[in-house]
């Protein structure tokens, strides 16, 4: 073959228009799958972890890997681009595009087969890397690269971004763990690939066919560029920018699975893979030490590297920082040693003594360096929990401008890395980005790669053309040092753009051959890496960014100036919101974790309400607030807070429903449903049931089967059992008593909210002898008061401030004297902890309550100096509230049962899925119940009568009664059962 004979580059995107009825038509009837070119489901792919945003054609769940084969044969017909995407979490703008997507992750997420004792497994794209490495650990086997998203990425993102994380020190790169994959070209041409052999070469090109015609093309493109690909390739261990076509040279075997790992969906669709696998590290330690400045961390690293470490992480105190104003991991940071940078450098081995021995070996040849040993694996991974939450903890710091991907991976020698750390920090002064204390900077280390994110202005056109500028000059310095501009998470459209910087025209025009050899017409995710888009257009924001406004917001957002855009925009695309299995006791989010649709995810939530603001003129959500498709979105949201926490960005996705239910039914009272009225009002009914002295009447009727079916029925909500109201209100029973008690301690007043007063009165009863016994003077409002919450989660935001308004009015004599509120029901504790400043954030009353508003456990803890619990002892499993976990904090709560003497298990099973009003709506008992399945439910059977059941909140009590049938007590019960009368 001549050189004439290869095809020639790839050089623009082509245009062209695609029938997308007709598209979406031949998807429904021939692919085994779920084919969406709806509105919301098209916003709510839009865009990835980037700062992109181009939205799709369409998007199909393949069933099965021949639905995806069969996906790709529709769209080839119809000419339409395609995307295979994994977890959706890309930062070069890859996993983004006007094409058909892929997603694997619902359907095509199995582990096929293990060969233990060959050390590989074979696994579908959509399979995420925690479960795989769960699913391995009876074979004492892991796959090795460990980005920080292990919770939900999935392997074949891994697969198209060359994925490494800090594992990579001991495992490598993806492209180092890959013994073959399984391909589709866009033209139908299907195989498994490896390294080749030339005697296997022979056996293909034999065949004569559309792959022998792949492989010997392949074999020229390597023969004529084999100079330039070792004189341009970077001889680095982070070295991810470009295409491997050094995997084809001789001397790595013409592994064209090598080369395809890393192409981000521009070249084939992954169908399978064969992994190589390693042995699980069994023990580990951690020794930290401590630097004056990165630069000096950087310095060190060739002083660690002989040591074999089997990871070498690097963070500075901007980093720190900015976890702590956003009170990111606390307790981890407070284990590290002096310093204002730090290595982190892990050691492994059969047994704590080996691996201790190793860390031992390091510190004895560091005397003067400040240092932390840590070998209690709880304390480690804490710590390194501190590392992986970077990407969250720098992207929205209050009082600061955003922060944004585009140079936040670049690698170097690692020798060179404290020089190029140097280089770079000057680079963000000469263009203004260093601001008081300059850009984190962290990352891989001892492989000289750094992650960091900028803050770029990417809202006006001057700001996005200094972005430019910066990119083009920071691709020319990483390549000064022989350097890569992606150490890790690829080119995409990013860094497409900047590669013949680093490689130069002749291995660039390798590339847009090699594009030319599998994908001819640029139809596999055009305009990424080779033949790229502009890195400054199909930007998410952009100088021409202009969202639609709302003047009479009820929220006023006091954390995003004020703007309902600004709060939808929070979500960077970690996906943290996309995990299978709860872990540390992490919440969201739980209707993703039932369905395992993008939509039903807090990011796929942010992004439609991103889009229904419709910044560009030109997204798929059209009808803004009035939209159906955010409706439908929002609709299985449980409203749980998890995000507000658990998101690395905070998302409060429950405030954005609250506002957006508050406006999409503005002016249309007829159009909500019934249930919002039902349930919204419930304080309302509560209180009319108490003063008319109905209750038994009330609960004979709710719990005979035809009235029951009757009233959920007339109200709109599901036909499931209906709490019973109390005899008598805890506010009666209160005033029949009189207060008691000395009150040495002071006075507390007691939140009467609706459920423990009106249905769980007992709770309120054994607080108030807990807490005369503890000292304290127990006072409590006699008028009918409420927090708003039910009106809240319903979204009827006028009446909820009304609501909420007289109750500040009602406590603030109490708040002005300095006096604390004791809230029972977390999620009425929460309002005022949280809700209540957000829709009044200037009102000093309200801010007054914020700080007094104070749990149970936080009282007798933080404001009981020297009090000790009844000794309750005994074992009991904890059911801990959504809105606990999320703005309340359950750490109070340990620390007394543990002076209580109980043995607790805080269980790791998120929301229990009644949430409030959520589980009782028409249409969602399905999801409530599936999340009560996942692990609340099962823990519960397995768990001894004689454990007892801990819930706070009344949604959990209520859940756990109706399908588990034991009674679960309030932390109050819990502690006054062994009190003294």
């Amino acid at each position: 073959m001549t050189t004439s004979q290869l095809p020639d580059p790839v050089l623009r995107p082509p245009q062209s228009t695609v029938d997308n009825a007709g598209l979406a038509d031949a998807l429904r009837s021939r692919v085994d799958g779920e084919v969406r070119f709806d509105a919301g489901s098209r916003a709510a792919y839009s865009t990835d972890g980037s700062n992109f945003r181009q939205v799709p054609l369409g998007v199909v769940l393949p069933r099965t890997i021949e639905a995806a084969v069969e996906a790709v044969a529709v769209a080839r017909e119809f000419g339409a681009p395609v995307l295979s995407r994994g977890g959706g979490t890309s930062l070069a703008g890859q996993g983004t595009n006007t094409a058909v997507v892929l997603d694997w992750s619902k359907y095509c997420h199995r582990l096929e087969s293990v060969d233990a004792g060959e050390r590989t497994c074979v696994v579908q794209p959509g399979i995420v890397l925690d479960d795989l490495n769960q699913q391995l650990a009876s074979d004492g086997l892991r796959f090795g690269p460990e980005p920080a998203t292990h919770r939900n990425c999935t392997l074949g993102g891994m697969i198209g971004n060359n994925s490494c994380g800090a594992t990579a020190q001991r495992t490598g790169k993806v492209v180092d763990n890959i013994a073959a994959l399984e391909v589709l070209c866009y033209d139908g041409t299907r195989f498994w690939c490896g390294p080749t052999s030339d005697e296997e070469y022979a056996e293909i090109e034999r065949h004569g066919n559309s792959r022998a015609t792949i492989y010997r093309q392949l074999r020229q493109l390597r023969d004529e560029y084999a100079d330039e690909i070792r004189a341009r390739y970077p001889d680095i261990p982070r070295r991810v920018s470009g295409y491997n076509l050094d995997s084809l040279l001789p001397e790595h075997g013409f592994d064209v699975a090598g080369l395809l790992v890393g192409s981000e969906s521009t070249l084939v669709t992954v169908l399978r893979a064969k992994l190589k696998l390693v042995p699980v590290v069994r023990k580990r330690t951690l020794v930290v030490l401590g630097y004056r400045n990165v630069e000096e961390a950087a310095g060190a690293v060739t002083d660690v590297l002989p040591h074999e470490p089997i990871a070498l992480e690097g963070l500075d105190a901007k980093l720190l920082r900015d976890e702590e104003i956003k009170r990111l991991k606390s307790e981890a940071r407070h284990q590290l040693p002096n310093g204002r940078a730090f290595l982190m450098v892990q050691f492994g081995g059969e047994t704590l003594d080996e691996a201790t021995t190793r860390a031992n070996r390091l510190i004895d040849v560091l005397p003067e360096t400040p240092h932390r040993l840590l070998d209690d694996p709880e304390h480690e991974a804490e710590l390194w929990q501190v590392r992986e939450a970077g990407l969250g903890a720098t992207a929205h710091i209050p009082g600061e401008p955003d922060t944004f991907e585009g140079w936040e991976d670049s690698a170097v020698p690692p020798g060179r890395l404290a020089e190029y750390l140097h280089r770079l920090r000057a680079l963000y002064t000469e263009f203004g980005y260093e601001g008081e204390t300059g850009p984190a900077l962290y990352g891989h280390f001892g492989h000289g790669c750094v992650h960091t994110r900028i803050p770029f202005d990417l809202y006006t056109a001057d700001g996005v053309a200094t972005y430019r500028r910066f990119l083009e000059r920071a691709a020319q310095l990483v390549t000064e040092f022989g350097g890569s501009l992606s150490g890790e998470h690829g080119d995409g459209q990013t860094r497409g753009e900047l590669l013949p910087t680093m490689f130069g025209p002749e291995v660039t025009r390798a590339f847009g051959r090699l594009k030319a050899i599998f994908d001819p017409d640029d139809r596999m995710n055009p305009g990424k890496v080779i033949a790229p888009y502009p890195l400054d257009t199909h930007l998410r924001l952009g100088g021409d960014w202009s969202p639609a406004t709302t003047q009479s917001l009820y929220f006023r957002f006091p954390h995003d100036g004020g703007s309902f855009a600004q709060a939808a925009n929070r979500c960077v695309g970690v996906g943290r919101c996309r995990q299978h299995v709860t872990e540390g006791g992490e919440v969201m989010c739980p209707s993703y974790q039932v369905t395992g649709e993008e939509e039903h995810s807090t990011r796929g939530r942010a992004r439609l309400l991103f889009e229904m603001l419709n910044g560009h003129g030109d997204g798929p959500i059209t009808d803004g607030w009035r939209s159906e498709a955010v409706a439908d979105a929002l609709d299985l949201c449980l409203a749980c807070k998890g995000c507000k926490t658990d998101c690395p960005a905070n998302v409060d996705m429950a405030t954005y429903k609250a506002e957006f239910l508050a406006q999409h039914y503005r002016h249309r009272p007829w159009r909500r449903p019934r249930a919002h009225y039902a349930l919204g009002w419930l304080p309302v009914a509560a209180q009319a049931v108490a003063s008319t002295r109905s209750a038994r009447l009330i609960n004979a009727a709710t719990h005979t089967r035809s009235l029951a079916r009757l009233a959920t029925a007339a109200a709109g909500i599901e036909n499931r059992e209906i709490p019973a109201f109390a005899k008598q209100t805890l506010q009666r029973w209160f005033a029949g008593r009189g207060q008691q008690g000395a009150g040495a301690r002071g006075e507390v007043l007691l939140w009467p909210d609706t459920f423990t007063n009106h249905f769980h009165p007992q709770i309120g009863q054994a607080a108030v002898r807990l807490l005369e016994d503890a000292g304290w003077r127990v006072v409590m409002p006699a008028q009918p008061l409420c927090c708003g919450l039910t009106w809240i989660s319903t979204g009827q935001l006028g009446v909820a401030k009304r609501v909420l308004t007289r109750t500040v009015q009602a406590l603030a004599p109490h708040v002005r004297r300095g006096g604390l509120v004791l809230g029972l029901e977390p999620s009425c504790t929460a309002v005022f902890r949280s809700d209540a400043a957000e829709l009044f954030p200037e009102d000093h009353d309200v801010r007054r309550l914020r700080r007094q508003t104070v749990t149970l456990a936080e009282l007798l803890t933080e404001h009981s100096p020297g009090y000790r619990p009844p000794a309750r002892g005994g074992r009991a499993v904890a059911q801990v509230h959504c809105h606990q976990h999320a703005v309340l904090g359950w750490d109070a709560d340990r620390r007394l049962l543990e002076a209580a003497g109980t043995e607790v298990e805080r269980l790791d099973s998120g929301c229990c899925g009644l949430a409030g009003n959520f589980g009782f709506e028409r249409g969602h008992l399905d999801v409530s119940r599936a999340a009560a399945e996942r692990v609340l439910l099962p823990r519960l059977q397995e768990s001894t009568s004689d454990t007892a059941v801990l819930a706070d909140g009344f949604s959990c009590r209520t859940q756990i009664e109706e399908f588990d049938g034991r009674r679960a007590v309030h932390l109050a019960e819990l502690l006054a059962g062994g009190a003294s009368s």
